[in-house]
């Protein structure tokens, strides 16, 4: 009796918060990544930047490949404009993409759902951040996808960076790491 009574109540708190905030922004962005999600694969992903140029990401049986980016060291930088950790962290991957230009690529992956590209343009121009920002509904499907490779649960604290070279995992960081770190693993990689 107990236990039904407790699984009633269950059901019906859950009936009333579906019910509740019903706004058109939810149902707008629900339906952009509804869409995105069935344009592509499950084993890919379409970035747009803030230029608007698209870039695909592909799910790797050892992890993510950047398409066009063969041979060169991609980090995925999982962040927040919020976050003082990776604000911090925003300009030491500028100081490491100006230094190895041709052999590294940069992809910052916001975890912020309604960010705007204003938002996002003026994190850049604050920090001098010269490198990939990208804002597209696929975000936070590919932000999901990197945690569960990384095994790092799925309330990760941010800021999180995933190194790859062809697909392969060379390292990744939870939290603020000092930027000999990531260069030295650059280095490795690349094998300089």
């Amino acid at each position: 009796m107990l236990k039904t009574s407790i699984l009633s109540t269950l059901f019906i708190v859950t009936l009333l918060m579906q019910g509740c905030g019903n706004d058109t922004k939810t149902e707008t962005t629900t339906k952009e990544v509804q869409k995105a999600n069935s344009m592509i694969s499950s084993n890919e992903y379409i970035l747009s930047d803030l230029n608007s140029s698209q870039h695909i990401v592909i799910k790797e049986k050892d992890g993510f490949s950047l398409e066009g980016a063969k041979g060169k060291v991609v980090i995925f930088d999982i962040f927040a404009t919020w976050c003082p950790p990776c604000r911090a962290a925003a300009s030491h991957l500028s100081s490491l993409q100006a230094k190895y230009k041709d052999d590294l690529v940069i992809v910052g992956l916001t975890i912020e759902n309604d960010i705007s590209n204003a938002k996002l343009q003026e994190f850049l121009d604050e920090k001098s951040a010269d490198y990939m920002l990208v804002n597209s509904s696929v975000n936070r499907r590919l932000v999901d996808d990197i945690a569960t490779h990384l095994k790092v649960g799925e309330r990760f604290p941010i800021p999180l960076m995933a190194l790859y070279k062809d697909g392969v995992l060379i390292n990744h960081y939870v939290g603020a790491i000092q930027e000999e770190f990531i260069e030295s693993d650059i280095k490795r990689a690349l094998k300089k």
